[in-house]
Formats: C-alpha cells, structure tokens, sequence
C-alpha cells in the first residue's frame, strides 16, 4: 500500500535533476509503479501496480501554463535542471514557460514522459538507473 508521508520524505531529498533518479529509485521500493505530476500547483497521483492511487497536495499557488509548448527551450532547461543548475521550484516555472503541463513518470519502462496543454508528447526520456 502506497503512503503519501513516506514519497513525501523521499521527495523531501530532491533538490534538483541531479537527485531524480535516486528518488525513483527509492519511491519505486516504496512500491509506486507510476505518477503524474501536474505543473500547474506540482500536485502529484502515484500508482501502485494493482492501481491503486493515492494523491499529494498542492505544493505551491497554481501558475499559469503557456498555450504553446517550446520543445527546444524545454529541452535546455531540462539538461540544466538535470545538471544540477536549478531548483525543483524554478524547473517548474521553465516547464510552464515552455508549456509543458505534467510528466508522467513509468516506473516499470523507466521513463518520464513530458505533455503540453493539448496532450502532445513534448519529451520522452529513460530515467537513469
């Protein structure tokens, strides 16, 4: 059974892209198969792999997401984010600048796929192991 206070602690280690994939990992032992972060407010589902779900909180005021998504511009924020350059919060002001309006992250295929607002798959990445 998934418990939203022990992702929470694991996302609590999260300082930016650097630490992604050592956070999958852990959220992964704690039995998430698969979770959809919202951009809007970073509320998130998690999903265990019988499909029960379980919902985090907003984390932050809802902002407002661009109408048109700019892959290229995203894509560099993104390898910044990763890099380690910039924080969990100013990664998702780029994803709303860019358009981007959640992620989806496949904890069976490791990958994190990235939607703008009409549902396009803007990215699709494999989650480091």
């Amino acid at each position: 059974m998934l418990i939203i206070e022990k992702i929470k602690e694991a996302h609590s280690k999260v300082k930016s892209g650097a630490d992604f994939p050592a956070y999958i990992r852990e959220i992964k032992l704690l039995g998430v198969a698969k979770y959809v972060t919202m951009v809007n407010d970073s509320h998130t589902e998690y999903a265990d792999k019988d499909g029960h779900h379980i919902q985090s909180s907003p984390m932050f005021d809802v902002i407002t997401i661009a109408p048109v998504g700019d892959q290229e511009k995203f894509c560099n924020y993104l390898k910044m984010h990763q890099q380690g350059k910039t924080s969990y919060p100013e990664f998702r002001n780029h994803c709303a600048e860019t358009g981007i309006e959640k992620w989806v992250a496949d904890l069976n295929d490791m990958t994190c796929t990235y939607y703008d607002m009409q549902g396009n798959e803007m990215l699709v990445e494999k989650i480091p192991q």
